[in-house]
């Protein structure tokens, strides 16, 4: 049995607010928050006590509402390097953490009073995210040269990606055992809250990544296999730069005049089942989302169910699209199939949150 790995040093705190930084860092871990969480709460707060240090800022004490407010105020005048202000959606994500911590510091009486709880937060607009067209991401699913090894696996990659709106950590992750191509099935596990879920997959995305275990893979892996089912040309699991950087390219070799990668294609597979008349909240199942806003999210649904809708509404769930298929919920055996849930809700509402969500993912993704 191998050594553990060193653990790195913590860095020596310099401030009072440096030493409750890592404080609540580490609080984040004990209570199984995701490194992905913890890490950009740490970038955002680090930025923020970036500021105070040249403002002699050391003390939780010195942070009034005032001073947050300035800071507030030095985000929205604040420029990149190249020029361009933050967003409304990018200054709202690096107050947001704020608020988090002060609490928290509350909570463990590190301060008498949350300087933050009334910080007013600046207003996020609603934008529709970019999506393909069946065609377009036809186009885009036709670019992996499909005779060599990374384009089979390029292929199989991008109709998982298309056929089950998996997020790219979540593809990244995704081992051997997870796949269950006979029944249609994919399981993820530890997805985004840390929570598994099942998801279908259609028949030829299944077929592409059959092809692609039996073709390609094999010439890929590097022993000790690491069970990831997709491997870059060096045997590894993908890094996050890795899976972004090759699913943009074949988007961009597409040349549809629109820019995107692992997110485009989750946004594309559920406003095509939308548009292909499957119910909101199927969809919410299938991309994970366990509540949306503040609407409150409906009790787990079948797998079995999921697969049904998946194959009517999806369209390349099937490897011959064009095969007649039952309609309105008629099995073969002309046995009605309830594929709806009973609880009527507000269908326009649920699908605001829905692309909602899915446009705010898509930032998150950047800033990882």
């Amino acid at each position: 049995m191998g050594r553990p790995p060193k653990k790195r040093p913590q860095p020596v705190p310099k401030t009072p607010l440096e030493a409750f930084l890592l404080e609540y860092l580490d609080w984040m871990q004990v209570k199984n928050y995701s490194p992905y969480t913890t890490r950009n709460r740490r970038i955002h707060l680090e930025f923020f006590l970036a500021w105070c240090a040249k403002r002699s800022l050391a003390e939780p004490n010195e942070i009034t509402r005032p001073v947050l407010e300035r800071y507030q105020r030095f985000l929205f005048y604040y420029r990149k390097k190249n020029g361009q202000p933050l967003s409304f959606r990018t200054q709202h994500a690096c107050l947001v953490p704020l608020r988090v911590w002060f609490r928290w510091m509350a909570r463990q009486n590190h301060i008498l009073h949350n300087p933050a709880s009334e910080l007013e937060l600046p207003k996020v607009g609603y934008r529709l995210p970019t999506v393909l067209t069946e065609g377009e991401v036809e186009q885009v699913l036709a670019q992996p040269g499909i005779h060599e090894p990374l384009g089979l696996r390029d292929r199989a990659l991008l109709e998982t990606l298309y056929s089950t709106g998996m997020r790219r950590m979540e593809v990244i992750n995704l081992k051997l055992y997870d796949l269950d191509l006979d029944r249609g099935a994919v399981t993820i596990r530890q997805g985004k809250g840390k929570r598994d879920r099942v998801v279908p997959i259609g028949e030829r995305a299944a077929a592409w990544v059959e092809k692609y275990l039996a073709d390609a893979r094999p010439r890929l892996v590097v022993e000790p296999d690491p069970g990831n089912v997709f491997l870059t040309a060096e045997g590894e699991s993908f890094s996050l730069d890795h899976m972004t950087f090759t699913v943009r390219n074949h988007v961009a070799a597409a040349q549809l005049g629109k820019m995107g990668a692992c997110h485009l294609l989750r946004h594309t597979m559920a406003t095509l089942m939308l548009e292909g008349g499957a119910d909101i909240r199927f969809i919410q199942e299938m991309l994970g989302h366990s509540k949306l806003s503040s609407t409150q999210m409906y009790t787990q649904v079948s797998v079995r169910m999921l697969k049904q809708i998946h194959t009517a509404t999806h369209p390349a769930a099937k490897l011959n699209p064009h095969a007649k298929e039952p309609t309105n919920g008629q099995p073969a055996n002309g046995q009605p199939t309830q594929l709806t849930p009973e609880k009527p809700t507000d269908d326009e509402q649920l699908r605001d949150d829905l692309l909602a969500t899915l446009e705010r993912e898509a930032e998150e993704e950047k800033e990882e």
